[in-house]
């Protein structure tokens, strides 16, 4: 009798055993445990990246569309009924002034306000201030300024090169304010201007030369020397992201801009054409800027006053 016992209860020790074994799971090594989460969290970081990278490709198409819509609409012949959509918002003038730094200024960066200003029959007047003699290469850039802005509309006989000592084509050299209202000053009075238009105090490039101009007219504002029939319009300078995304600007430009110039993409081409008459300037970077700059096709502009001025100046 014992014995039947003992083996019954051997039977079922070696039994359970078996049973144990079959469901046993042997502990992950903490490097093993360690490599599994690594994984878990990589697979999850892959479908969060992909499902994000949707969505923004889905906003950036979306963005484009809407962009490519309004700027047609600009263009359409019924804009003129839709005040939302203006292609063109400058004040009324006869007589501009555009005061620019050096020759390629006026293509560069104006193009816009230029062939707006010339489509309202406004006569524009350049005043350049150095010939650009940085490179030794004055008197090849006198004659392709000159070339570019007659593709412009701009006359031969309204356009002004300066060849100063104390204005030189140099990043180096400090522009005297002094110097340069002076220079502003005498052809506002001379020329009868009602309209100015230069860059603002960041010159869109950052070139130190542009914000000398800049603070010149300030200069001239803050002392009430600027005739009073004249408005002053300084060209926005905006951030890079926007500056190299052409016509994708435009929402931006007519939410938070007061003055602006927009360009049918034929005129674009006019005013890059016209800076490719600058054949000394055209490095490689410089023609992706033609293609991808919004400053061949927008311009956005601020109007500014003494108060302005002086706020400004408080602020900075």
């Amino acid at each position: 009798m014992k014995d039947n016992v003992s083996l019954l209860e051997k039977s079922e020790f070696i039994y359970n055993e078996e049973l144990v074994q079959k469901i046993y799971i042997p502990a992950l090594e903490p490097q093993e445990e360690l490599l599994s989460y690594y994984q878990f969290f990589r697979n999850q970081l892959v479908i969060y990246l992909r499902e994000t990278l949707d969505h923004i490709l889905l906003v950036v198409f979306i963005y484009t569309l809407v962009c490519l819509i309004l700027y047609k609409l600009l263009f359409h012949r019924c804009s003129q009924w839709l005040m939302l959509f203006r292609k063109c918002r400058l004040p009324q003038t006869n007589r501009a002034l555009l005061v620019t730094a050096h020759p390629d200024d006026e293509c560069m960066f104006f193009g816009p306000t230029i062939l707006e200003l010339r489509r309202r029959n406004c006569r524009v007047f350049l005043l350049c201030l150095s010939e650009g003699n940085y490179g030794q290469r004055g008197e090849e850039r006198r004659q392709e300024l000159w070339n570019a802005c007659e593709s412009l509309g701009i006359k031969p006989e309204d356009i002004t090169l300066l060849n100063a000592t104390h204005l030189r084509d140099d990043p180096a050299l400090e522009w005297k304010t002094v110097t340069i209202a002076n220079q502003i000053l005498k052809y506002l009075e001379s020329l009868d201007i009602d309209l100015l238009v230069t860059f603002d105090k960041d010159g869109i490039s950052g070139h130190p030369n542009h914000s000398a101009i800049y603070y010149a007219t300030a200069s001239l504002c803050l002392a009430g020397l600027i005739p009073s029939k004249c408005k002053v319009l300084t060209l926005e300078t905006v951030n890079i992201c926007r500056k190299y995304i052409s016509v994708l600007d435009l929402p931006l430009t007519l939410l938070l801009s007061t003055n602006w110039a927009v360009l049918s993409w034929r005129s674009r081409r006019a005013v890059q054409n016209s800076m490719r008459l600058h054949r000394s300037q055209l490095v490689w970077f410089r023609k992706l800027y033609i293609i991808f700059s919004r400053y061949m096709v927008i311009n956005s502009l601020r109007e500014i006053n003494k108060s302005d001025v002086e706020f400004e100046i408080l602020d900075s």
